[in-house]
């Protein structure tokens, strides 16, 4: 299978595991904002939605170096739009998971106690979804054999986290501990919101599977 980079560009690679590895990062950093908020520990939490609000900026100024770069070092000129196609919808990831810090810094949602522990589980699946993908594109360059393995388990994380959000709003829709209706549709919008991080990890893998795919033809 033909390098997709020239033996000249070791810099370009490097930039771009560095760049992947913020990805890997916002998705932790949101994981321990999640639970800190959960747990109450509100300013730590502002620190965690900090972290990633830089971690995302940093990740915007290393891909757009990365894109110039990429017209310079790669071997194999029709792969620079699938590349540079799949670093894009990789960014999503990093975007979402500063949007949902974001609303729950401005709305700071009420979660019950019965509660607390689903929304730590999805936001964990969620997490590990994004973790899958990451290393789905990391070998994407380096062993691209190997990329229907992580993409199987994005796929995995992104069901387990949709059957969390499931009954996540089934239980608090049918309690009786939540009095107010607008406090069980607050809390669905949170759920979904947290789960979204996962839909965005399986919409990108989905990418990154038919980039694989051309590759290997």
């Amino acid at each position: 299978m033909p390098k997709i980079f020239s033996n000249k560009s070791k810099q370009l690679e490097a930039d771009i595991d560095s760049y992947l590895d913020r990805v890997n990062t916002a998705g932790l950093v949101f994981l321990e904002g999640i639970k800190a908020y959960i747990e109450g520990r509100t300013d730590y939490f502002e620190r965690k939605f900090k972290e990633v609000s830089d971690i995302e900026s940093e990740a915007d100024a290393k891909r757009r170096e990365i894109k110039q770069k990429l017209y310079t070092y790669m071997l194999i000129p029709e792969a620079r739009g699938d590349v540079l196609g799949l670093l894009e919808t990789i960014d999503d990831i990093v975007d979402i998971c500063e949007k949902v810090l974001e609303q729950i810094s401005i709305e700071t949602p009420e979660i019950p106690v019965f509660l607390k522990s689903d929304f730590v589980k999805l936001a964990e699946l969620s997490t590990q979804a994004v973790e899958e993908l990451v290393k789905g594109a990391q070998v994407f360059f380096r062993q691209v054999d190997m990329v229907s393995n992580y993409v199987n388990k994005v796929h995995f994380y992104e069901h387990e986290a949709d059957d969390v959000e499931e009954q996540l709003k089934r239980k608090a829709f049918a309690s009786d501990e939540i009095v107010r209706f607008s406090h069980k549709v607050h809390l669905r919008y949170f759920a979904e919101k947290i789960a979204a991080v996962s839909d965005v990890a399986e919409s990108v893998c989905e990418r990154l599977s038919v980039y694989a795919i051309k590759r290997k033809i």
